[in-house]
């Protein structure tokens, strides 16, 4: 009896080179684009620069002890390329909470490259000196940069709710009422670190604590 031979067409050798070659390009602009998007994600950075810091502590406080009443003011710019909230500022390690930030995210170059000047206290020494020309109300606090008043120098910042969020490129004045006796009038003169972070950009910093009459 004879053994009846099926016929099977075997893929010619042609074709399967094409669906190599097919298959490989393929393949190798997805690594391609893979390698691009990993490429790109991770030349963007998180980088903050803060241009300086200031500690003011009221040294007319008649309380013994003193009950340190102080203030500080931080500028800062967002010198990466992703969108940034500064969502940290600590003193001698104390958290400081954003219901205590007033934050100037409208600030001009010109006012943010000037020192930041304190113009001193209110008539009950627990507040920054409000500027009357600025129009502000209850939820503002306002410093004149330079104390020499024209409206257009004078910083208006807003009450904070939460972490500042700042584009790449763009700037921010951050004022910050401290806790009580987290400096006192006897650290005027003396050097005291402060943090600030946005994330995992920032670091702390040295800065001296000026007495304030």
């Amino acid at each position: 009896m004879k053994t009846k031979l099926s016929k099977k067409r075997a893929i010619s050798t042609v074709l399967t080179t094409v669906i190599i070659l097919v298959s490989s390009v393929v393949l190798g602009s997805g690594v391609v684009l893979y390698g691009t998007s990993l490429f790109q994600g991770g030349t963007q950075t998180e980088a903050i620069s803060v241009g300086e810091i200031k500690l003011w502590v009221d040294t007319t406080d008649p309380f013994t002890p003193p009950t340190g009443i102080g203030w500080g003011a931080a500028s800062i710019r967002n010198t990466g390329d992703k969108v940034v909230a500064v969502n940290q500022i600590t003193v001698r390690g104390q958290d400081i909470p954003f219901s205590q930030w007033f934050a100037d995210t409208t600030v001009s170059s010109t006012v943010f490259q000037q020192a930041l000047n304190h113009t001193g206290w209110d008539s009950q020494g627990v507040n920054v000196r409000m500027i009357d020309n600025c129009a502000l109300d209850d939820n503002y606090v306002a410093i004149d940069p330079d104390s020499s008043g024209p409206i257009d120098e004078c910083i208006a910042a807003d009450a904070a709710t939460g972490p500042i969020s700042l584009n790449p490129g763009s700037t921010a004045i951050i004022y910050f009422k401290l806790n009580n006796n987290t400096i006192t009038s006897l650290d005027s003169g003396i050097q005291t670190n402060v943090s600030v972070y946005a994330g995992k950009a920032g670091s702390p910093y040295a800065v001296i604590v000026q007495g304030i009459f």
